[in-house]
């Protein structure tokens, strides 16, 4: 069987930034252990699948390790592959997934909106390896959704982490650490996911479904520029919108063939 596939560096605007992502378009859903060892053998954050029946459009998305629930940057890239090899004229996609309800992406001047759903972090409590795991100074505060969100006072802190992936591993969750940003940016953020397989991502727009109703409530304002400041780095323009949450970002083609499995 011979399948398209693209790779989408997502959330830049030149390649070799943001974060990219592999877009394998379906006729029918393959076993989901043959759409894993796709996504294993990309070895990239996420791989998208995507399909179009009588419904619309439906995503899944698969790290190397596991499928997920929610991922952003795979849904910008996907977008970006539909809108240019397949359906060109159009002006709003709408996605069903398996848990995350639908998700629309809007198109404006170039730009990709993700229409998300809210992941407000609330207090928890913390698991006593996580701080250790991180390897910085005692943050300001953990909270935490589907993620950990751990805040610290400055960018600095931010950038300089140096986790440990073994401990960070056994934290039961993914983890946001973020901390006020400077010169036009909001906020900033890093994103570890040892557990699926990403140790470190380049950009995760799903993170910013919980950064965005953190740092809006925060810093009293709806709409935020974000600065994800791993070693690619992307730039996020966030809107916060009741239970919703737009995620806006760019797009740029590095590699378009063809996979035989």
């Amino acid at each position: 069987m011979r399948l398209p596939i693209y790779q989408v560096d997502a959330f830049a605007d030149h390649l070799f930034a943001g974060n990219p992502a592999a877009v394998v378009p379906l006729e029918h859903w393959l076993p989901d252990a043959v759409m894993q060892s796709i996504a294993a053998e990309n070895n990239l954050a996420e791989t998208a699948f995507i399909r179009r029946d009588a419904d619309g459009w439906f995503i899944r998305w698969f790290t190397p390790a596991n499928e997920i629930d929610l991922c952003g940057h795979a849904t910008l890239a996907s977008a970006f592959v539909i809108r240019h090899f397949i359906e060109p004229d159009c002006a709003e996609l709408r996605f069903q997934t398996k848990v995350a309800g639908e998700l629309r992406v809007l198109f404006a001047d170039g730009v990709y909106i993700l229409d998300f759903p809210t992941r407000a972090p609330v207090a928890v409590p913390v698991h006593p390896d996580l701080v250790r795991a991180l390897g910085g100074p005692v943050p300001e505060q953990v909270l935490a959704a589907r993620d950990w969100l751990v805040v610290y006072p400055d960018e600095a802190t931010v950038r300089s982490l140096s986790p440990d992936f073994s401990l960070l591993n056994t934290v039961g969750r993914m983890v946001i650490v973020t901390a006020p940003g400077s010169d036009g940016v909001d906020f900033v953020s890093r994103f570890f996911a040892p557990m699926d397989g990403i140790p470190e991502d380049p950009v995760t727009g799903s993170a910013h479904c919980t950064l965005t109703p953190y740092w809006a409530q925060r810093l009293g304002k709806e709409r935020l520029n974000a600065r994800q400041v791993s070693a690619r780095g992307g730039t996020l323009r966030c809107q916060l919108l009741g239970n919703r949450v737009h995620i806006a970002g760019q797009a740029v083609l590095y590699l378009e063939g063809f996979i035989h499995v």
